[in-house]
C-alpha cells in the first residue's frame, strides 16, 4: 500500500515536471536571490531551476540581499551548466519602459534629478532609462537667456540645474530607438494658462531678470517668460542692456502686449517721459547748442538735452545731392543749431545749422 502511494506520488511528481513551463529568451520571470558575490548573483527561480547574473551588472548587488525577491529577463535559457543566464538590467528597462509609456498616455507630472548636462540640454536617468531635457523645454525659471555666442555661460548655467529635482511631463517615448524626451514646460503648462488669464496690457508685475542680451532683457514672471526690449529699457538710448540691470535681479516692469507664450514688458513706461518735459520749451526757430553723437549719410545726430536727440538732414547741409556729413560735422563738436520742427507725437526735432 506504501509503495502504490509512494508510486502516486512519484507520477504527479513526473507529471508535474513537464507541466514546468520552460523558459525562453526573452521571458521575464521572478525569483529569489540565493547569493551575492563579487562576480555574480545566483537567482532561485524554483522549479525552474538557477539563474545566474554576471559580473557586469554587479551594480546592482549594492542593494541585494539573499531572500530578495527580484524580477529578471531570461538571456540564455540554459548554459553548458545547466543554469539560466539573466539580466536584472534589461527587466528593470523594460519595466520601465511600461511604467514610462503609462505615464505619457495619462499626460503624468513626474519628477527627475539631472545627472549631468551638456550644451544641448540635461542628462537624466528615471525608472532605468536614460532620457534628455532639451533646453528647449525649460521653463522661464531655468532657460538660460544668454547672448547665443556664450556657449560656456549657458552650459555652467546647465550644470547649475545638475543634481536638483525638476517636475516635467514625458514629451516623447521611444523604446526601439531608445529615446526618452522630458519637457518642463509641458509640467507648468496648465499653470501658466491661468496666470496668463490673470493678466492684463497695462498691469505692472515683478519678475527676476533671467537672461541679458544684446537686444533685451528676459525676465521671469511667476513661471511666464517676458522680453524688455532694448529699446524699452530705458527713455534715453541704450546701447548695451547689461549696463542697466543683472541677471539675478528683482525688478518691476509694465506690461505692453500678450501673447501665447511670452510678456512684452517695459521699464521705461513707469517712470514719465522726460523727453516731454525737456522740449517743453523748444519751439520752431529756437537756437540750441548741441553734441553731434552720429553721423550718417543722411545727415547728423546731435544731443541737445539728455533724453533729447535730434537730426539735421544732409539736405540742411547745402546745395545739391552730393554733401558728405562727415565734411561737415564732427562728432562729439559742440555746435549751435535752430530748430526747423517739433513732432511731439512722432518724438522727433528736426534741425539746421545756425548762421
Amino acid at each position: 500500500m506504501a509503495k502504490d502511494a509512494k508510486k502516486i506520488t512519484m507520477d504527479e511528481l513526473l507529471a508535474g515536471a513537464d507541466s514546468v513551463k520552460k523558459v525562453m529568451v526573452g521571458d521575464t520571470i521572478k525569483g529569489n536571490v540565493l547569493s551575492v558575490k563579487k562576480h555574480e548573483i545566483l537567482i532561485d527561480l524554483g522549479a525552474q531551476g538557477v539563474g545566474l547574473v554576471p559580473r557586469r551588472e554587479a551594480s546592482f548587488s549594492r542593494t541585494l540581499n539573499a531572500g530578495d525577491e527580484v524580477m529578471a529577463s531570461v538571456i540564455d535559457a540554459e548554459m553548458a551548466d545547466g543554469m539560466v543566464l539573466l539580466s536584472l538590467r534589461k527587466a528593470v528597462k523594460d519595466k520601465g519602459w511600461d511604467e514610462i509609456q503609462a505615464k505619457l498616455d495619462n499626460a503624468e507630472i513626474v519628477e527627475i534629478t539631472p545627472f549631468d548636462a551638456n550644451r544641448g540640454g540635461l542628462l537624466v536617468e528615471y525608472e532605468g532609462i536614460r532620457g534628455f531635457l532639451p533646453v528647449s523645454q525649460l521653463s522661464a525659471e531655468h532657460y538660460p537667456r544668454v547672448g547665443s555666442a556664450d556657449k560656456e555661460e549657458i552650459l555652467q548655467r546647465l550644470n547649475s540645474l545638475v543634481g536638483k529635482a525638476i517636475k516635467v511631463r514625458i514629451l516623447d517615448a521611444n523604446k526601439k530607438e531608445n529615446k526618452l524626451i522630458f519637457s518642463e514646460k509641458e509640467a507648468i503648462k496648465d499653470g501658466l494658462v491661468a496666470r496668463f488669464a490673470e493678466l492684463n496690457v497695462g498691469d505692472v508685475v515683478k519678475g527676476v531678470v533671467t537672461g541679458v542680451v544684446d537686444f533685451g532683457v528676459f525676465v521671469n514672471v511667476d513661471g511666464i517668460e517676458g522680453l524688455i526690449h532694448i529699446s524699452e529699457i530705458s527713455w534715453e538710448r541704450v546701447n548695451n542692456p547689461a549696463d542697466y540691470v543683472k541677471v539675478g535681479e528683482n525688478i518691476e516692469a509694465k506690461i505692453i502686449a500678450i501673447d501665447k507664450e511670452r510678456l512684452s514688458l517695459s521699464m521705461k513706461q513707469l517712470v514719465e517721459d522726460p523727453w516731454l518735459s525737456e522740449v517743453e520749451g523748444l519751439k520752431k526757430g529756437s537756437k540750441v547748442e548741441g553734441t553731434v553723437t552720429r553721423i550718417t549719410p543722411f545727415g547728423a545726430f546731435v544731443q541737445i538735452s539728455p533724453a533729447v536727440e535730434a537730426l539735421v538732414h544732409v539736405s540742411e547741409l547745402g546745395e545739391g545731392s552730393d554733401v558728405d556729413p562727415e565734411k561737415v560735422f564732427t562728432l562729439n563738436e559742440r555746435k549751435e543749431f535752430k530748430v526747423l520742427d517739433i513732432d511731439r507725437e512722432g518724438r522727433k526735432i528736426s534741425l539746421t545749422i545756425s548762421k
